[in-house]
């Protein structure tokens, strides 16, 4: 099952010629989830042909311009396509009221079914086949979260050769055992029936996929238990290590202190978003160096980036 992660755009408070809002979007199979929709959303996700059809959530960190001014038209958008299955979105405090505004003022033609849900406390908000979606707050100038999608654990690889030392018929048996449930294998001549449980033909059980996004906060070292073991964190590194007062003050974070929540947190992959727009692309790569000597798997994100997520077992 593919898991990519799609970076509809990087930068935070205003939009440059090559640089949108902060935006991305995780695809697992064909199911779209979209973290934050800022100015700019609507061209990446056409310039990379996704279809804005099928995403069925939508996860507000915070009510701020720069991550919430793109999500109006997307919501139009959406009205000039068939759709049947409800939209879901998730977030602090005062989400609703900002969905229902702009439905008002703008007169919106809406013809499927928005589900707003404000997040009154960390937890899971979102659960799909084989999956969840938790929410955990973060600390800045107004009430913001993070997220984190997690994968259900998966049952260890099937090992054939001992399914037919153990005579079990290649077939439905078999899919059963990888699924994770015991088969009853019927008595033969001369032979009992025997129950064969999974971990006779399975080994260890595997684990799945985690993806985090975080943005926007200042840094505490608590969120690196939040994304512990993730396999793609999205973190912004809004500055540069000589501004890290400025950053406690506006409640944002260095790309050094990304990189500690990273190497904390023993994440598998740091990508790193929301840059001020005072940093050029050249200027860019002054912070991957700050943060690539805490955390070496540490990338800087661009617009239009695919991420893909794939499995370690």
């Amino acid at each position: 099952m593919n898991l990519e992660a799609f970076i509809l755009g990087c930068g935070g408070m205003m939009p440059l010629p090559q640089r949108h809002l902060t935006s991305v979007l995780l695809r697992r199979e064909g199911e779209l989830f979209l973290f934050d929709g800022g100015e700019g959303t609507q061209v990446s996700l056409r310039r990379l042909e996704l279809r804005w059809k099928k995403i069925s959530a939508i996860f507000v960190s915070h009510t701020h311009a720069d991550h919430v001014t793109g999500i109006p038209g997307l919501l139009m958008l959406s009205s000039q396509v068939d759709r049947d299955d409800p939209l879901y979105i998730y977030g602090p405090p005062r989400i609703a009221e900002y969905i229902e505004s702009n439905r008002r003022v703008l007169d919106m033609y809406i013809n499927y079914q928005i589900v707003v849900k404000e997040i009154a406390e960390p937890g899971v908000v979102h659960r799909g086949e084989g999956f969840r979606i938790r929410a955990f707050p973060l600390r800045h100038t107004k009430p913001c979260y993070g997220y984190t999608l997690e994968e259900d654990g998966r049952p260890g690889v099937f090992y054939p050769e001992k399914a037919r030392e153990l005579g079990i018929p290649m077939g439905p048996l078999w899919s059963r055992l990888q699924a994770g449930e015991n088969v009853e294998i019927p008595p033969g001549p001369g032979e009992p029936g025997r129950v064969i449980h999974p971990r006779e033909v399975l080994g260890p059980p595997r684990s799945g996929r985690k993806f985090s996004f975080v943005t926007d906060s200042l840094y505490f070292p608590e969120i690196a238990g939040e994304v512990a073991g993730s396999d793609l964190l999205v973190c912004e590194g809004m500055f540069e290590k000589d501004l890290e007062e400025s950053a406690l003050e506006k409640k944002h974070m260095t790309a050094e202190q990304a990189a500690r929540i990273a190497a904390a947190g023993g994440v598998r992959k740091l990508a790193l978003i929301h840059y001020s727009p005072r940093y050029t692309e050249q200027n860019l790569k002054g912070l991957l160096a700050e943060a690539r000597r805490v955390f070496p798997g540490t990338v800087l994100t661009r617009d239009r980036m695919v991420e893909p997520i794939e499995f370690i077992d």
